[in-house]
Order: structure tokens, then C-alpha cells, then sequence
């Protein structure tokens, strides 16, 4: 029961941090947030150590918890590294992975197609995050999968976000049905430029993120 409130608890409070209801470099006070979710010390706890591991929160020793905000030339490093991690994921899975983990990428598909219809992004990027993790094992790489799961957990809250620009949630399903058919042929070099494609944040698809983060900064 905790662990599933401190799941929810960390989500509010990634929203917040976006949206400008906890500046950059403000301390997080455990006694006011733990009864402003009427929850006990441990779930929000467990909570702020999930986004310690995205790194949008600093816990200092001895200090407390602080909000920290990546700048913007952080923010596109950290979506290149990832892309490329991704790319190697899927150059890799184009030869290794299995009719069943194909077939738990098409059902994560069809789950995400309907959080589409429902226009629920928060529903599509849960499915969206299995549908990744799928690919990071697939890849037969435990380190490489290692890595693009740290990496992930920190471009969490910053992935999710992009999802709800106008008309991403139908861009990304499309982009996630040409990474399956190109793993489904074996097509290396497509699986991965298509998976590159898919998760880097550039030109139009980055000003808009920028755009959201700067108005829920002002």
C-alpha cells in the first residue's frame, strides 16, 4: 500500500516541480508535504528517493531535500545520450529478441493505442515505459540495459511531460509501430534510427518542451 502511495506521491510532486509550484533550489519540507498528502514519513520518503534517482531532487546530509531543475543544455545532453542508448538497444534486439517479447511489444502497443483514444498521457507513458523496458532486455545487454534504465529514471519526468503536447500522443504510437515492424523483420539499421528518432528531443518537438518548462518556470 505504501509503495503504491509513494509512487503517487512522487508523481504529484514531479508535476509540481514542472509547473513551477517548487522552485529551483528550494528545500522540500518533509513535516508540511507529509500533511499536505496525509500520509507518514515513510511513503513520502520513499517517494522524494525516487526523485532523488531522477535527480530532480538533491537530498544534502545533515540539509534536507532540494529541488533541482536541469538546465536546458543538460536537458538535450542527457535526451542524445539516451537516444543513442536506445538506438544500440535496438540495433542489438533486431537479431535477438523473441516471438514472445515481440508479442508483449505488440500488446504494450495496443494498450498505448487506447490510453491514444482516451487521450491519457499519464496512461500511454506507463505503457510507454514497458514498452521500453521491453526493448532495454531484448537488447541481450545486461550492462547497456543497466544504463538505459538509470538514464530513463532520471528523463522521467521530462519524457512524460513531452507526452502531453498537442498531438505527441499519436506521433509517438506511430513511431512505436515502425520500431516493432522494423524488430520484426530484423531490420537493424531501421529498428535502431527509427527508435533514435523516437526518442531524441530535437528541432520542434525540443522548442516545445522548453516552451512548457519556461511558462511553468514564469
Amino acid at each position: 500500500m505504501d509503495r503504491k502511495r509513494s509512487d503517487t506521491i512522487a508523481e504529484a510532486l514531479e508535476g509540481m516541480i514542472l509547473d513551477g509550484t517548487f522552485a529551483d533550489g528550494e528545500r522540500l519540507d518533509e513535516v508540511q508535504l507529509a500533511e499536505r498528502f496525509s500520509v507518514s514519513r515513510t511513503p513520502l520518503r520513499e517517494a522524494l528517493q525516487r526523485l532523488a534517482l531522477s535527480e530532480l531532487v538533491e537530498q544534502i546530509p545533515h540539509r534536507g531535500v532540494f529541488v533541482r531543475q536541469p538546465g536546458p543544455v543538460e536537458l538535450v545532453e542527457m535526451f542524445e545520450v539516451m537516444a543513442e542508448l536506445e538506438a544500440a538497444c535496438a540495433r542489438l534486439a533486431a537479431t535477438r529478441i523473441t516471438d514472445a517479447a515481440l508479442g508483449e511489444m505488440r500488446a504494450a502497443n495496443a494498450h498505448c493505442q487506447r490510453a491514444v483514444e482516451a487521450r491519457d498521457a499519464d496512461g500511454y507513458y506507463h505503457e510507454n515505459e514497458r514498452f521500453h523496458a521491453i526493448l532495454y532486455r531484448q537488447s541481450g545487454n545486461g550492462f547497456l540495459e543497466r544504463e538505459c534504465k538509470r538514464l530513463h529514471r532520471r528523463l522521467t519526468p521530462f519524457r512524460r511531460l513531452q507526452l502531453r503536447l498537442r498531438g505527441r500522443l499519436g506521433q509517438s504510437m506511430a513511431e512505436h509501430e515502425a520500431i516493432v515492424a522494423a524488430l520484426e523483420r530484423g531490420d537493424a539499421p531501421a529498428a535502431s534510427d527509427a527508435v533514435r528518432r523516437h526518442v531524441a528531443v530535437q528541432g520542434e518537438k525540443f522548442h516545445h518542451l522548453m516552451s512548457t518548462l519556461r511558462s511553468a518556470a514564469e
